[in-house]
């Protein structure tokens, strides 16, 4: 027969056991979605400096009107 005190050192264990896995698969989940956030804000502003550059250069291809005179 297990004795109180073994029975409550399992119970603390098996608790402790429990809790670090979920801690860590919690994490898990934390650090995905923070890589996944960094990933689209990069691609995003990767994004509106490329439309920029673009934007930039059509300005300095439009030919000025008063210069064709």
């Amino acid at each position: 027969m297990v004795g109180q005190f073994e029975s409550g050192k399992d119970t603390v264990q098996v608790i402790t056991e429990s809790a670090a896995t979920h801690i860590g698969n919690i994490a898990t989940i934390i650090t995905g979605a923070v890589r996944d956030i960094a990933r689209e804000t990069g691609d995003w502003l990767t994004e509106v400096i490329e439309m920029r550059e673009a934007a930039q250069k059509a300005r300095e291809d439009r030919v000025d009107p008063e210069l064709d005179d």
